[in-house]
């Protein structure tokens, strides 16, 4: 009898499934021991390990209709190294839980190794082990850890009056990526329109900023995951400071956008402001440090009560960001 040439997970044990995975994930530079026993063992030279954990649930967080295997792998170990990179370490090992609902194909399970290898290759990252079970949805637990490498944990809080609001990374494109896929424009060719799709299937975060900002003495830094002014608004409340954004330095985000939210009937000011998903760093530096590379200034810091203010002002774009609960 000829095997199926693409079972399904049910028609797996789940012994040959992780047969199937385990071979195509990177063992990192930082791995004692990996899978294969009851734990993992990973090196921690400072004595010290920066842990983080994300989830994605399908229909809330992606759709297969949108998403290959491929993408949802990157997009799962992504968001996380973003997080480690936010408290200023580097990267270093990751393990997963995988649910998936015995329908599924088991070629999709091998893309999503595959993607997840991507994302965590080029970064020295172990895929150290995990989980596997059943369920009706598709659901992805990363946790990831980090090395500090000898350097303080750089904190939400520290931001002073006087100091530069700086970000590295994208802002909006992943929000346009979005649009454009609920508006059945995922294949469009206009400009920019496949970077913004990708931009929201495999965001591509700055990983080795956060490490560079905390050698350089920033004072506050965390991951933009919920948008600009969701995010700065947890910062100022951290630091007790009051964020002021400029539009003048984020125009360019803006006006690069213009075109895919014409496109869209959608304001590109608020893709930039309160797109979430990009992953990129937002960071408060003294106004005597020399910027590190791939930061700019977006804002500064002003005395105040834990605000985020655009000009000034407060803003003027309808929601904030992302809200896991309210989905606004």
């Amino acid at each position: 009898m000829t095997a199926d040439p693409n079972p399904t997970v049910r028609e797996l044990t789940e012994e040959e499934l992780l047969e199937r995975i385990v071979p195509r994930l990177p063992r990192g530079s930082a791995t004692l021991l990996g899978p294969g026993d009851d734990a993992a063992v990973v090196a921690a030279p400072d004595g010290r390990f920066v842990v983080t954990t994300d989830v994605l649930v399908e229909e809330r967080h992606f759709r297969r209709a949108w998403s290959s295997g491929a993408d949802v792998g990157w997009r799962a170990v992504m968001q996380n190294l973003a997080d480690v990179a936010a408290m200023g370490a580097r990267p270093t090992a990751v393990v997963t839980s995988l649910v998936v609902p015995p329908d599924l194909e088991v070629a999709w399970v091998e893309e999503f190794a595959d993607g997840f290898a991507a994302a965590c290759r080029p970064h020295g990252v172990g895929a150290v082990g995990g989980d596997l079970s059943s369920g009706p949805v598709i659901m992805v637990s990363v946790t990831a850890h980090g090395d500090l490498e000898g350097r303080e944990p750089v904190l939400r809080a520290g931001a002073r009056p006087g100091d530069r609001v700086c970000h590295a990374g994208v802002l909006g494109r992943s929000a346009a990526g979005l649009a454009l896929l609920e508006a059945g424009m995922g294949e469009a060719q206009e400009v920019g329109a496949r970077d913004a799709v990708v931009g929201y299937l495999r965001p591509d975060p700055p990983l080795a900023a956060g490490p560079a900002a905390a050698a350089s003495g920033v004072r506050a830094l965390m991951d933009v995951s919920d948008g600009l002014l969701r995010d700065g608004a947890r910062m100022a409340h951290a630091c007790g400071v009051q964020i002021d954004l400029s539009t003048q330095s984020l125009r360019a985000d803006a006006e690069a956008l213009s075109g895919l939210a014409q496109m869209c009937g959608d304001d590109p000011w608020r893709w930039v402001l309160s797109g979430g998903e990009d992953h990129g760093l937002l960071a408060v530096f003294g106004p005597e440090v020399e910027l590190p590379e791939r930061f700019r200034q977006i804002g500064t810091v002003r005395a105040g009560g834990g605000a985020v203010t655009v000009d000034g002002a407060p803003p003027s774009i309808t929601g904030v960001g992302w809200d896991h609960f309210n989905g606004a």
